[in-house]
């Protein structure tokens, strides 16, 4: 029997996690993996209810990694036009992340990987462009796997219960609750308004950017979901010093682990990693803007204490920071362009600190204002 809060989840989606909600006559492309069925038809009919026009679109496991290994180039440079609709033609755009197997592309040559995120670089333009008009409204969420359990070292019962946790609901109502974070984001955000340097310092960390006359943008269940972090995108020739990364990064079937980036003029000059070092280097080359930082981030979500190996999560730790390499996200200001968007953590909750225009922002993963 599904869980019944299936339909919270998804009324909650449809309603609150997309800007504005569905509305009559919009064309709302759903995507995600068969084994979220339950919540694929919850949304489904979710969509139904709120007037808007579903395209259903479930994908099967295992399907990129064939693509990978068995295409030849111009197969791997092919968009589908299923996701051109997605991407560049519907009004809402709901995605549900349900890996079955979340190492099916570790043994595929990085090069393919990395021909098909350049050839799929002007989805991902499109997608932030239009976001950044107001033209496309999205949300993506998790649905619970063994995989993804497996990863996380849980189980599946508990890592369910984890999901639901992060993403509230667990609560009566989790608009609501929802709500109530984006009030206590909004104000670090007032707070943060005005301001120019950051200065992140931790193990093996010191590292200066600037984010003068840029915007911060309160992450409150809208868009990702579970959500909770707060955004911007660096002053793209700012960041100055190094940084290690407290957390591997799980990416494209492989596991990056110890990256250590030093940054000179806003550029990644030097990249280090104990394992797959080789992948972290091919990536940072996919073009000019990967080696740039396109967005800087604080994790506000405090109901989230432990590495899953999962971003949607990790990167929302209450008490850490993180930063992406690659495209920024046009609200922010950010201009940096890039096939790439790497989220990298920076634990900042045992010996590490955030100075904001000299002044204490977060130390020892609390917030000081």
């Amino acid at each position: 029997m599904p869980d019944p809060r299936l339909a919270l989840w998804a009324r909650t989606l449809v309603n609150y996690s997309v800007t504005n909600g569905v509305k009559p006559g919009d064309r709302v492309a759903i995507g995600g993996g068969v084994a979220a069925e339950p919540l694929l038809r919850a949304i489904y009919r979710e969509t139904i209810a709120a007037g808007g026009f579903p395209v259903l679109a479930p994908s099967f496991p295992g399907l990129v990694a064939d693509l990978l290994e068995t295409g030849n180039d111009e197969q791997i440079q092919f968009i589908s036009p299923v996701d051109e609709f997605a991407r560049e033609q519907a009004d809402v755009l709901i995605h549900v992340m349900a890996e079955t197997n979340t190492k099916a592309l570790s043994a595929v040559d990085p090069a393919r990987q990395s021909l098909l995120a350049k050839a799929r670089g002007r989805l991902m333009e499109a997608t932030m462009r239009r976001e950044a008009t107001g033209e496309l409204r999205w949300t993506l969420t998790l649905y619970p796997t063994d995989a993804y359990a497996q990863d996380a070292d849980m189980s599946t019962p508990d890592f369910t219960e984890f999901v639901y946790a992060a993403c509230k609901l667990d609560t009566p109502d989790p608009a609501a609750a929802w709500r109530a974070q984006a009030a206590e984001q909004q104000r670090l955000i007032d707070w943060l308004d005005g301001k120019s340097e950051i200065h992140l310092r931790g193990p093996e960390t010191d590292l200066r950017l600037s984010v003068a006359g840029r915007t911060w943008v309160n992450a409150d269940g809208t868009k990702n979901f579970p959500d909770g972090e707060i955004f911007t995108g660096p002053v793209e020739d700012s960041a100055e010093g190094h940084v290690r990364f407290s957390f591997p990064v799980v990416t494209q079937g492989r596991e990056i682990d110890d990256i250590r980036l030093r940054f000179e003029g806003g550029r990644v000059v030097d990249a280090s990693a104990s394992k797959n070092e080789a992948f972290l280097i091919q990536t940072l080359d996919t073009d000019p803007g990967a080696r740039v930082l396109g967005e800087f981030a604080f994790g506000t979500n405090f109901a989230i204490q432990r590495f899953s190996k999962n971003i949607l999560f990790d990167e929302k730790i209450g008490g850490t920071v993180h930063m992406a390499v690659g495209s920024g996200y046009l609200e922010t200001g950010n201009r940096n362009a890039s096939a790439v968007h790497w989220d990298m953590i920076c634990d900042l909750r045992d010996g590490g600190s955030v100075e904001v225009d000299g002044q204490p922002f977060l130390q020892n993963g609390r917030f000081l204002v």
